[in-house]
């Protein structure tokens, strides 16, 4: 199993994109009444504006989170890992992830602070020590730290107060939003506005990716309604599927973040 994979799987695999198709297409169903939205002050405009307010407002807060992560990874060239992980978060200063491989033997454990990535690999005896830029580097996916805590919870990430295009249907809403760097659809439900799919398009017509996040059963988890899985499919030049099942999910808990590396193991660069 590869750090990278590791970080991708947990992390990062949100964050790809994708402009092949104009999203006021993808958006439009026969089934739906489509609302173009322009700068003009009209009544369905300052609705649609309502409607990204009320679900900003459902972003999940917090001071501390943990959660248990059981991981399926597949892609086109027949590779298929399985392996749970254990994520800590504390708001604006860690995100801890350990990840457990066969035998229940801890394979990796990565520290993420909003300046720096450590990655300890306990099976080669290896610690590496990158900035935070690495993970930019290594996805080519402009973020910051809070957005890596946003990814991880599950609220929406570059929701831009843009907005394009919306949709009602029916049990659904539908919206279009662009900003600097991406272009995002996105679809919630009517009735509580839980984030349902997620769909992020690069505005570089020159990228070639494309991510589909499907959100799923939501459990209560402290005042939060939280996604506890997550289907994700992603395409470039290759294709991979990630499943993330979220399990013994706990807000608000006095928890540590042990991290001490052992003299003998290797410094890479």
């Amino acid at each position: 199993m590869r750090t990278g994979l590791l970080l991708v799987a947990l992390i990062l695999v949100f964050a790809s994109c994708r402009s092949t198709r104009q999203i006021t297409t993808v958006i439009a169903r026969k089934d739906s009444a489509v609302v173009v939205v322009n700068p003009a002050e009209s009544d369905s405009a300052k609705s649609v504006r309502a409607t990204l307010d009320k679900i900003k407002a459902k972003h999940i807060g917090f001071t501390t989170f943990s959660s248990k992560v059981k991981v399926e990874y597949s892609d086109d060239k027949n590779r298929r890992f399985d392996f749970n992980a254990f994520v800590r978060m504390k708001k604006d200063s860690a995100i801890w992830i350990s990840i457990i491989a066969a035998l229940n033997i801890e394979a990796f454990r990565v520290m993420i602070t909003p300046d720096s990535v450590v990655i300890m690999d306990k099976i080669n005896r290896t610690v590496q020590h990158k900035p935070l830029l690495y993970l930019q580097e290594i996805t080519q996916v402009p973020f910051d730290y809070k957005t890596l805590e946003d990814l991880i919870l599950g609220n929406p990430v570059y929701l831009d107060k843009t907005i394009i295009a919306y949709a009602d249907q029916g049990e659904k809403l539908s919206m279009s939003t662009v900003g600097k760097a991406f272009k995002h659809y996105l679809t919630v439900s009517k009735s509580d506005l839980n984030l349902l799919f997620s769909k992020l398009d690069d505005v570089d017509a020159t990228r070639s990716r494309t991510a589909n996040l499907a959100y799923g059963e939501y459990v209560a988890a402290g005042p939060w309604m939280f996604a506890g899985t997550r289907n994700i499919s992603l395409s470039e030049k290759t294709k991979l599927d990630i499943k993330l099942d979220f399990k013994q999910v706990e807000f608000e808990k006095p928890m540590g973040f042990p991290f001490s590396v052992p003299k003998n193991f290797k410094v890479l660069n």
